[in-house]
């Protein structure tokens, strides 16, 4: 069995419409896909149509941005009802700072590199997400000759400490992971020591998100080394965490982040929906059903 539990579409930053995501990854060989667009579940209804017709087990979830001592946090919450207002709510703030975001970076773009795009041109060619965000700046940025591809946009442009670089609006990761769990979801740690990050996310940090509700750590993922999986594994092993491991897949948004490039073992996707139904039976919420077989 081939698990994928972190993918991108439209909806967020991705370069395919949710059925084509899920096309992709059955024709790919994955047997279970989880959706998980960037603080959003619009892209749920479409990815489900498109799991019954080719007949791919689909788990429901989101990626979201929060935030620990200043620095960036992606937290994957699995099967939360997304329709609960403090989760709602939540999102919402995180999605209207992702749009008003967009505009000062076109700004700091124009006033430091001379370089004038277009809001409405920028979400245009992003396909009317969610909300827009950098990688969407990015293609702006392809599209009008000004970068070769979104990781050249990000190196030269987009990324901290360069000119176009504006922080995000982003929850505290903790609180998140509580809201998640009331909404009948559980929550697993993106990629925590992803580019090198290691110091932002020590073991310690995982702990106490354990002990807020805290479900599992994606290991295997393109941005760990050799090093970054083992000595996470350790820190699961010993922290009783679920290891997860997915593609990150974006379409053409990111290079080398193919469909299964990394997966998820059967065992440890079990114990995830295990931990999911305990907490779907405490919130008491009309959450999400894994959408095919489970196993």
């Amino acid at each position: 069995m081939r698990i994928d539990l972190h993918t991108h579409s439209r909806a967020s930053d991705g370069t395919q419409t949710p059925g084509e995501l899920v096309r992709a990854a059955y024709a790919a060989g994955i047997d279970v896909l989880a959706l998980t667009d960037h603080d959003t579940a619009d892209g749920w209804d479409e990815a489900a149509e498109a799991a019954v017709e080719v007949g791919i087990t689909l788990v429901r979830g989101m990626e979201i941005s929060t935030e620990l001592r200043g620095r960036a946090v992606h937290l994957l919450g699995y099967l939360p009802d997304p329709t609960y207002p403090p989760l709602a709510r939540a999102l919402q703030r995180i999605l209207d700072g992702r749009n008003d975001r967009v505009p000062r970076i076109l700004d700091a773009l124009r006033d430091a590199e001379g370089i004038d795009l277009d809001a409405v041109e920028v979400r245009r060619l992003a396909g009317e997400p969610a909300a827009t965000g950098r990688p969407h700046v990015a293609d702006a940025l392809v599209a009008t000759g000004q970068a070769a591809d979104r990781d050249d946009a990000f190196e030269r442009l987009l990324g901290p400490g360069r000119a176009g670089y504006v922080r995000k609006y982003a929850e505290p990761v903790a609180d998140m992971v509580r809201l998640v769990g009331e909404a009948g979801g559980v929550c697993v740690v993106a990629h925590p020591w992803g580019r090198g990050s290691r110091e932002a996310m020590t073991s310690a940090d995982l702990a106490g998100l354990r002990d807020a509700g805290l479900a599992g750590i994606e290991v295997d993922h393109q941005e760990h080394d050799a090093r970054d999986r083992a000595d996470l594994r350790a820190v699961a092993r010993e922290l009783d965490l679920v290891v997860t491991g997915s593609s990150d897949h974006h379409g053409q948004g990111k290079v080398d982040h193919e469909l299964g490039c990394n997966t998820t073992d059967p065992e440890q996707y079990r114990r995830l929906l295990d931990l999911a139904s305990v907490a779907a039976r405490a919130s008491g919420r009309p959450v999400p059903a894994v959408l095919g077989p489970v196993a």
